[in-house]
């Protein structure tokens, strides 16, 4: 927890603004000068602009206004190259934004003499020769900008902020001195191949670093931190879809028919929680979350934790027969259910699938790089509360319940997310009419 206490940790004050490289507009004798140009820095923030001098000249076309950038390869008269130019563009880009962050901290939008003593001030500090060393520093801080505030806006919760916690700690053994003009196609690789041979990570959870990591780079282009060119790039790795885990009908009487010995009548209250999920199709949070406010007559009205959608969901014989026996049982918080938290309930959840015998081999293949992964595990080794919400939607689309009345029970606003779902049931039903043979 005290990592995840640093990420809440966000400047009160956000203040927007706009920095723009270009040519300046000189005239000589009422032509415009295209030669040995002066490049300036113009900040725009709060009905504000100030212009800084860069100190830098190029010819006009050997600027490139698009990327706001010295065109690759060429040089002034100066014979400066244009990626020391480009450096010091993007050191005095990041020293502005540092004044500014300065500034939020102090919950104070800066006037433009304040700014512009600021930064004179800053640069002539840091020098030059630093100007490597605050990229690299400005690079984590960004980061860390993304989790606070987005985190913050977005009410993550704490799996969340560690989740990033995680990509922030690969980001730093992969590379010490990464900085935003660094991030390229060979950048990219290069921390994907990181991520397989020293992190060891498969490759579908490689997508979701760099699914998350190009999320904090939308939000740096959005603060013109970083070019646009990069926000979309994807990594062609081999994966599978993910073996979706849910007890058939038969496993599920196996389940509700274990009687549970004496010694371990803590796993009766588990199983009851547990199907109750396996019947109404409700997640883990939401089943934590159900009071008794949101029980009518015949079905429960809820607006659920992850996605905040309003459900309306039919009870069954099942279900009811579970609230019924807790009816009168007071809970904390007015709560209808025995739950338990949602660790502890998984650990218990596999034991009661091994004492039940839910022992099917089950079988997944996973890729790290091109090296493909088997694994035969036993099914009560994979049970847990989401298996609950998986079993309810597998098993009602068997029955034949359309995936459009499915998805209004379970939130689900598209077929994307339905589709495991609907594979699995079209090849059980497959299997089925096979019955038919021994007739």
């Amino acid at each position: 927890m005290q990592g995840l206490l640093f990420f809440r940790i966000f400047a009160p004050v956000n203040i927007k603004r706009n920095i723009i490289f270009s040519l300046e507009l000189r005239k000589k004798n009422g032509v415009v000068i295209s030669e040995n140009v002066p490049i300036r820095m113009r900040v725009i923030y709060a009905g504000n602009r100030v212009d800084f001098s860069t100190g830098h000249r190029i010819d006009e076309k050997k600027w490139n206004a698009e990327k706001q950038q010295v065109k690759n390869g060429c040089t002034n008269k100066l014979k400066v190259s244009s990626a020391e130019i480009n450096a010091d563009l993007l050191y005095y880009s990041t020293v502005i934004q540092s004044v500014f962050k300065e500034f939020e901290v102090k919950n104070t939008i800066p006037t433009p003499a304040q700014l512009r003593s600021d930064f004179e001030r800053k640069t002539k500090m840091l020098g030059k020769s630093n100007k490597k060393e605050l990229s690299e520093s400005f690079f984590i801080s960004a980061f860390d900008e993304y989790v606070n505030k987005v985190g913050a806006s977005n009410n993550w919760k704490a799996a969340t902020f560690a989740k990033f916690k995680t990509t922030k700690k690969h980001l730093e053994s992969f590379s010490s001195n990464t900085t935003f003009e660094k991030i390229d196609e060979k950048w990219f690789s290069a921390y994907v191949h990181y991520l397989q041979e020293t992190a060891k990570l498969r490759n579908v959870t490689i997508e979701k670093q760099i699914k998350d990591f190009r999320g904090f780079l939308r939000w740096a282009a959005k603060k013109e931190y970083i070019g646009t060119s990069m926000l979309d790039w994807k990594p062609k790795l081999k994966t599978v879809q993910k073996k979706v885990i849910f007890l058939t009908q038969e496993e599920l009487k196996k389940i509700q028919k274990y009687i549970i010995p004496a010694e371990k009548k803590y796993l009766e209250r588990v199983r009851d929680v547990f199907l109750f999920q396996c019947f109404t199709g409700l997640r883990y949070s939401d089943v934590f979350n159900l009071k008794r406010s949101n029980i009518k007559k015949d079905h429960i009205e809820i607006t659920t934790v992850k996605t905040a959608d309003s459900l309306t969901i039919g009870l069954n014989k099942h279900s009811r027969k579970i609230l019924n026996k807790y009816k009168k049982t007071p809970f904390e918080n007015d709560k209808v259910l025995p739950v338990i938290t949602n660790q502890k309930m998984n650990e218990y959840l596999q034991e009661l699938a091994r004492l039940a015998k839910i022992n099917e081999m089950v079988s997944e293949t996973t890729y790290r790089g091109n090296e493909r992964i088997d694994t035969v595990t036993p099914k009560h080794k994979l049970i847990g509360t989401h298996c609950g919400r998986r079993t309810f939607i597998s098993n009602a689309l068997m029955l034949g319940v359309t995936p459009e009345i499915v998805m209004k029970w379970t939130g689900h606003s598209d077929y994307k997310a339905m589709k495991p779902y609907i594979d699995v049931a079209d090849s059980a039903q497959k299997s089925a009419m096979g019955k038919f043979d021994n007739l």
